[in-house]
């Protein structure tokens, strides 16, 4: 109980803290936005995301459709609330697949150096080789285009860059005085690892996190626009896109509305993560 209690204060004050910086506050208040958007999409949207209005194929934005209709008569506005839910699913489960591994193969790496660490660093290295979008068409390609298989390729993706943060965040704890001691009263490597090395290393990896969420939702979004991530009839912002190349001169609001999600969630994440690395590791203000 305590624990979760301490746990709850520490986000209190990092939220805090967030508060108080001018960007950090519009980045907090950009991913709480999409959060929302994301929970209450049921509720926000005014119609269900395949309901075709025929009458009203490519209406451009007035007071019964604000963000206008596309080529089906479906209602955009409500497809994109639906598309952040789906954006925002893929990327906390992808990044959750990236970071669960990249912080076992980091701290074995880290903490064991040696021939464990270069088999593993080699292999990272072999997947960092790879644009990390081609990597991802890749995967998907050989998987076949689905929701998981496209969180499974993004999730392999961001693995490495976890690794090597936590890999380089474990070296440098490692060199303490206070790691030391606990080797010399002969405490066993786990514990050393889950007790000492783990809780010092959190700050860069939960700021890692952040980021990468924003890279995961690029990811999905380019994959969807190719025809591999999301398939029909789940709404994304990259299908979306892709459906509204061919009406971009009649209907440019099929194109901006995602377009602007889409940036908007990047941005949002990019920014959190650079304000929540300042709050957690004030050296590296500039």
């Amino acid at each position: 109980m305590k624990t979760i209690i301490g746990i709850l204060k520490g986000i209190g004050n990092i939220i805090k803290e967030l508060f108080k910086d001018p960007i950090g506050r519009l980045g907090l208040i950009g991913v709480l936005l999409i959060i929302l958007l994301s929970l209450f999409a049921d509720k926000i949207a005014p119609y269900d995301i395949t309901e075709m209005f025929t009458k009203n194929k490519l209406t451009s934005p007035d007071g019964k459709f604000i963000f206008g209709t596309d080529n089906f008569g479906r209602d955009v506005f409500s497809r994109i609330i639906f598309g952040a839910r789906v954006s925002l699913k893929v990327g906390i489960i992808s990044v959750g697949i990236a970071a669960s591994f990249g912080l076992l193969f980091g701290v074995i790496a880290g903490y064991f150096e040696g021939r464990v660490d270069s088999l593993i660093m080699r292999f990272m290295d072999i997947l960092f080789a790879f644009p990390s979008i081609l990597l991802a068409l890749f995967i998907v390609s050989a998987l076949g285009p689905s929701l998981s298989n496209t969180m499974i390729a993004i999730g392999i993706v961001n693995t490495p860059v976890f690794t090597r943060t936590v890999r380089a965040s474990v070296i440098s704890v490692k060199s303490m005085e206070y790691i030391t001691s606990a080797k010399s009263i002969g405490l066993k490597s786990v514990n050393i690892i889950l007790k000492h090395i783990v809780p010092n290393i959190l700050a860069p990896f939960t700021v890692q996190i952040t980021l990468a969420l924003s890279g995961a939702i690029l990811t999905e979004a380019s994959l969807s626009f190719l025809g591999l991530g999301i398939q029909p009839p789940d709404p994304s912002w990259g299908s979306m896109l892709n459906e509204s190349r061919k009406y971009m001169e009649i209907a440019p609001w099929l194109t901006i509305f995602p377009a602007i999600f889409i940036i908007c969630t990047i941005l949002s994440f990019n920014i959190l993560g650079d304000s929540l690395r300042d709050v957690l590791d004030p050296k590296l203000k500039l």
